[in-house]
């Protein structure tokens, strides 16, 4: 048993006993030698083997006629014998260090060439060797070796080149750990390695998939903390060296490599840290880009979290670039923060508050960025990881000055709505609270500028309101069709997320209103006209017709002298298709279907025609198609007011709420757009006969009355429909009512019927209740201007009864009502104050239905009577009347609505013009709903030219309003108007009307001639020079002012006085104005006729020099004004709407409103969704010009003011006499201004007021 331990126990000895050297052997032979030497000593172990045995093989496999041997089986099987006997010897080497240079070169180059697939030769035998190098980590006798830095280049070059063939999995991982090994047993790392890891990193395909790039990640993850130390140093000398020759590239090069290290193995980078701070406080400004890009990136990864706790410092010096001085490094900044955003949720605070700042850079390009910046966020970072507040902060730049920042601004939220939209249609609550504001925001946004509005209308048609998708060709015929009631509801659902200013707002773009069609169809019909240039007749008068039409487009977009140019370069193309297509999308009777294939077609046609234009294209289509109601629309509409809860309209669910919407859209298609009902007729016939929905008949019956006022033809005749309307008239519904008797007024025998409706109503006036009253008043109303005839039978019972009974009727005070409200809402009107308003419609309307009869003055002389007593005593007929605020306020406000329709008629103009103060100073009311609702209604009538160009100063008068609304409207309405109209109409309209202006300002409530008033009746001229005054216009201007010292005012000598101190003010603040902007003041070298019917000459020429002569501002002003204009030496900017107006300081009876509780003038606003375009007419005086107002118009349009193809012609043929005109005069005049400044000057000695 001793002798067989003893056995098992003693090292095995070397059987192998050939000589592998010798002359005369053949390869095959040597090779079956070192084949059956690999077999024995694969088999041997370490442990127990005689190395002593192996010392004969040891020497003769590394002779030069194996190493070196021709045959590669013979070198492959030498090689493994090699690798064993390494192995059998470890830990001590069998060879000398020379030696075994030569054999790991060996090694290295023979698995090199020949480990490259499994079909290569012998390569079981190399994959041995591979695998024993790997298991038995021989290979790390290398660093041993004075060639250490030489072999391990080699090693990690050739073993890099066996990975790149992408070899079986095991290969790779032996190669990783052999290199590995390397690198942990070193002494120092030989660049060259280093060199070898890196470029790995620096290839474009940077996946997994790479095997060399995988190789290396496994390497470098493997090393990290050997390699750590070096990486920083090969850092920092390539940023030193480089920076100092200036070789910026390479530098970019060393952190593109960070960058890509980081994404693989940020453990590699700790010390590489440090090197980036110190970066970001350098004064080389494309360092501390650099260091704040690779941070940024770093700071974004997934350990970004845990990489701010370790280092803070440089996270805190990192965010400290928000200020840096270059623009650049804070852009490269804000471009970092989005990666960063939804990775560190516990930096969110410090993030936005650092964005906030940044929304406010000055630099636009950082500004722009920031924005972007959360265009680019997906939905969930968005919801989850930014605050509300930071997103409207976004938003607020919308109104940035600069054109970029609104784009990206506007586009951010647009595009970021448009991803949650889904979840808020699924009423997700966070999805709601989040996202849910921004079509509001766009909206307010809209109404500030061109600029603003025609970014906003591009946000709402690709985000908010976008068209369906055109079906797709290879559709079935199911799923081709667009889904026409989603896209309806989804307009409905996002306006319960709307207040009254923005829904307003969005009927502005919906296409319906206003002028935008007439023009557009004009366009493309000056554009079939024109046929590319190529005129057969009427050359000039074709030409300039597309000039005009291309002209007033034009004004309305951002830039519109690129407009005009592109617009005339369509005009150019002459396709026929695309003027075709132009006009579906246009027609009214278009189907939801057709204009979105339209559109679509439309604009690839564009794009391959002539991809320059598609931008102002595209803005020209949008405004001129339907795009967010049609007549696609109507069936949707019906069924959501159908199935509102309440036919009343007050309730409160979400059903409910589209009822309201869809009412708010049929009453602005009914006002605005009638022909849109065309095919409707029978559904909205069938709908009256819901009679417990009231809300539903009563829009049906608007649609219905619109349509038959359009055509006589669509009204409805059948017996059973005239029935339902019959029973609507007499009801006591007021809406209802009056929508009823429009139809009546249309439908066939319309005459018999409407005389005997009268009577009917006339007869039961005496005994009719108060529910009746106001419905009766109503249906007399109408049938005085839709069938006059019919009413004139009883008009005089009629007129009558609604003076003694109605009007001349003091309403009982309730005690419940708060008695310090000035305002009453439409819902909250008693019937006795309805009946007051109809009654005085009834007698404007009876005016306007005989605008041209013979006696049309002595009709309408009692009425004007009245409303200007109303106006004089503030509501009430009479100055001791004790009538309740809230109907005063309404009536005075139908009063001045009144004036301002009459006036629209020649006849009663000039009855008007006499008392046009009392009718201008209404825009001064204390009430800020008698303000804003008289303000829409003379814009609506000056936009459409029916009233004359002396209303154009009353917008001017708000320039002290405390409501911000109320001065941007008349903003609005000045600059709209300017860039609109042509050269000549401009003149007439806004220029020579500035000594109207100053008239107005005389004969003010308000006007005295001393330091406290003065400065605010400067405001007054300061506001219309702001607006209208150019270089072109000033002379003129100051002409004007001058002029008014040389005539009297026709109604006294007090006013006369006023009027010279006022003239006096303007020429010192036209001069101011002119210094302040380097405009040339020169003579006006044409004539001005001044207006006879508020001026009159002076009686001679002694009283004209002594005026002249005098002056009329009190000393304490002039200092005023030279101190005014030294405070503000550039010109005035127009202020954000955002900003408050101070209020005024005047006092009076038509100062501004006094402070109450708030610092502005206590009031009540609108509640209810809509204020301008809710309910049908003139029915609520709150609302924007009604569709009663709409139909008056139209009686009156006819007579009173050109059509607009007639005021283009007109324009043009005045602009042409304009540039006529001789310049003769100009050589007279020049001395003018000079002869008077040259003047002796007295001053009058007055008292601090006029009176």
């Amino acid at each position: 048993m001793v002798a067989q331990t003893r056995g098992q126990n003693s090292p095995h000895k070397l059987k192998f006993q050939q000589k592998l050297g010798g002359r005369g052997q053949t390869t095959d032979a040597l090779q079956k030698k070192l084949k059956t030497l690999h077999s024995e000593l694969r088999e041997m172990d370490q442990e127990h083997v005689d190395v002593n045995t192996l010392s004969g093989v040891r020497k003769e496999l590394i002779e030069d006629t194996i190493l070196m041997h021709k045959d590669t089986g013979v070198k492959a099987y030498a090689a493994c014998c090699i690798a064993d006997l390494l192995r059998l010897y470890a830990p001590d080497a069998p060879y000398t260090q020379r030696e075994l240079e030569r054999i790991f070169s060996f090694f290295f180059q023979q698995l090199a060439l020949y480990l490259k697939g499994g079909d290569s030769p012998y390569y079981e035998e190399y994959f041995d060797l591979l695998e024993s190098l790997s298991t038995v980590k021989s290979v790390v006798l290398v660093c041993d070796l004075p060639d250490a830095d030489k072999l391990m280049n080699e090693a990690f070059r050739k073993l890099f080149a066996i990975v790149c063939h992408n070899p079986p999995k095991k290969i790779e991982l032996f190669v990783a750990d052999i290199l590995t090994a390397l690198i942990d047993e070193c002494q120092s790392l030989p660049n060259g390695v280093l060199e070898c890891l890196l470029s790995k990193f620096m290839v474009e395909d940077l996946r997994m998939e790479n095997p060399e790039y995988r190789l290396a990640v496994q390497i470098c993850s493997a090393t990290a903390d050997k390699l750590q130390r070096h990486i920083c140093q090969y850092f920092t000398e390539v940023v030193v060296e480089q920076s100092r020759a200036e070789q910026f590239d390479e530098v970019a090069k060393a952190h593109s490599l960070v960058k890509r290290l980081n994404r693989s193995c940020p453990a590699l980078l700790h010390n590489v840290v440090p090197q980036l701070e110190e970066e970001l406080r350098v004064a080389e400004g494309r360092l501390r880009t650099m260091a704040t890009e690779v941070l940024g990136e770093m700071f974004a990864d997934k350990g970004g979290a845990d990489f701010v706790r370790k280092y803070p410092t440089t996270w805190n010096v990192w965010l400290m670039r928000k200020n840096d001085k270059m623009a650049s490094v804070r852009l490269t900044f804000v471009e970092a923060v989005k990666g960063v955003l939804g990775n560190l949720p516990d930096q969110q605070e410090a993030i936005e508050d650092v964005m906030q700042q940044k929304l406010f850079d000055p630099d636009e390009k950082v500004r722009a960025a920031v924005c972007k910046l959360y265009s680019q966020l997906d939905y969930e970072t968005a919801l989850h990881h930014v605050s509300p507040a930071m997103l409207r902060a976004v938003s607020g730049r919308g109104l940035d000055k600069k054109h970029v920042v609104r784009v990206e601004a506007l586009n951010a939220v647009g595009r970021l709505y448009s991803l949650a939209y889904p979840e808020i249609e699924n009423n997700d609550p966070a999805a709601i609270t989040q996202f849910s504001w921004i079509p509001e925001a766009i909206l307010h946004m809209a109404g500030t500028t061109i600029e603003v509005k025609s970014i906003a209308e591009q946000i709402l048609a690709d985000f908010i309101f976008p068209l369906p998708s055109p079906p797709s060709s290879s559709s079935s015929k199911n799923t081709g069709e667009v889904d026409e009631a989603a896209w309806t509801d989804r307009l409905l659902y996002i306006m319960t997320f709307l207040d009254e200013q923005a829904t307003n707002a969005l009927l502005s773009f919906s296409g319906l209103k206003g002028l935008t069609r007439p023009s557009t169809e004009r366009f493309v019909q000056a554009c079939i006209d024109y046929n590319g240039g190529i005129i057969d007749a009427d050359e000039e008068k074709v030409t300039e017709h597309l000039k005009l039409s291309t002209r007033r487009i034009a004004a309305t977009f951002p830039d519109p002298q690129r407009a005009m140019e592109d617009l005339h370069a369509f005009a150019k193309l002459n396709e026929s298709r695309l003027y075709k297509l132009l006009k579906t999308c246009m027609d009214t009777q278009v189907d939801l279907k057709s204009l979105v294939k339209s559109t679509t077609e439309f604009i690839r046609r564009m794009e391959q025609s002539s991809s320059s234009l598609v931008p102002t294209m595209t803005i020209f289509l949008r405004r001129a198609s339907l795009r967010l109601v049609n007549q696609s629309s109507v069936p949707t509409l019906i069924k959501r007011v159908q199935k509102g809860d309440s036919g009343d309209g007050v309730g409160s669910s979400q059903a409910d709420a589209l009822a309201r919407n869809a009412q708010i859209w049929m009453n602005h298609i009914a006002k605005h757009g009638a022909p849109v009902y065309k095919s409707h007729v029978g559904e909205l016939s069938k709908a009256i006969a819901d009679e417990k929905n009231t809300r539903l008949v009563e829009v049906c019956l608007q649609a219905l009355a619109a349509v038959s006022n359009l055509d006589k033809k669509l009204a409805p005749n059948d017996k059973r429909t005239l029935d339902r309307v019959m029973k609507s008239v007499m009801s006591p519904n007021v809406r209802h009512a009056k929508f009823a008797a429009r139809i009546l007024a249309h439908c066939k025998d319309s005459e018999e019927a409407c005389g005997t409706l009268v009577e009917s109503i006339a007869d039961a006036l005496p005994q009719v209740d108060s529910d009746h009253l106001a419905a009766h008043m109503a249906v007399l109303a109408q049938l005085a201007l839709k069938a006059p005839d019919a009413f004139e039978h009883k008009s005089d019972v009629v007129t009558s009864f609604l003076i003694k009974k109605v009007l001349m009727k003091r309403q009982e005070e309730n005690d419940e009502m708060d008695t310090e409200e000035e305002w009453v809402e439409d819902s909250a009107m008693t019937p006795l104050l309805r009946a007051k308003l109809y009654a005085l419609k009834l007698c404007r309307n009876r005016c306007l239905a005989h605008a041209r009869s013979e006696t049309a003055v002595e009709i309408a002389r009692p009425v004007l009577k009245m409303f200007i007593a109303l106006l004089q005593n503030a509501g009430s007929l009479t100055a001791d009347a004790h009538d309740d605020v809230k109907t005063k306020a309404r009536l005075r406000l139908q009063a001045g609505i009144s004036m301002l329709h009459l006036a629209t008629v020649e006849a009663f103009s000039n009855e008007i013009t006499e008392n046009c103060i009392l009718v201008a100073i209404t825009i001064q009311d204390p009430c800020y709903q008698v303000r804003i609702t008289f303000m829409d209604k003379l814009v609506g009538l000056l936009t459409a030219r029916k009233l004359g160009p002396n209303y154009n100063v009353i917008p001017f008068l708000a320039v002290h309003d405390p409501e911000a609304d109320v001065i941007n409207r008349a903003k609005a309405y000045v600059m709209t108007a300017l860039r609109s109209i042509p050269k000549v109409f401009r003149l007439q309209q806004f220029e020579v009307v500035f000594i109207r202006l100053l008239h107005l300002v005389a004969h003010h409530p308000d006007f005295a001639v001393n330091a406290e008033a003065l400065p605010d009746l400067a405001k007054y001229v300061e506001f219309y020079l702001e607006h209208v005054a150019t270089a072109e216009n000033i002379s003129l201007l100051y002409h004007l002012a001058m002029k008014a010292k040389t005539v009297r005012d026709a109604v006294s000598h007090k006013y006369s006085e006023n009027l010279y101190a006022i003239s006096e003010l303007a020429q010192h603040l036209i001069k101011a104005r002119a210094k302040q902007h380097s405009w040339s003041l020169e003579s006006y070298p044409g004539k001005v006729r001044l207006p006879g019917d508020i001026l009159r000459p002076l009686p001679n020429a002694e009283a004209a020099s002594e005026i002249i002569k005098t002056v009329y501002l009190p000393e304490e002003t002039l200092g005023w004004l030279k101190e005014h204009h030294k405070a503000h030496p550039k010109a005035v900017q127009e202020p954000k709407p955002e900003k408050p107006r101070v209020e005024r300081k005047t006092t009076g009876k038509r100062k501004a409103p006094t402070t109450k509780t708030n610092g502005t003038a206590k009031r009540t606003r609108t509640s209810a969704k809509r204020r301008k375009a809710d309910d049908s007419d003139e029915d609520e005086p709150s609302s924007s010009p009604s569709d009663e107002d709409d139909e008056d118009e139209e009686e009156v349009g006819r007579a009173t003011a050109p059509s607009d193809s007639d005021s283009e012609a007109n324009g043009h043929e005045a602009e042409e006499k304009e540039e006529k005109l001789g310049r003769g005069a100009r050589t007279r005049a020049k001395a003018k201004i000079k002869q008077q400044a040259k003047k002796p000057t007295k001053r009058k000695a007055r008292g601090h007021s006029s009176e």
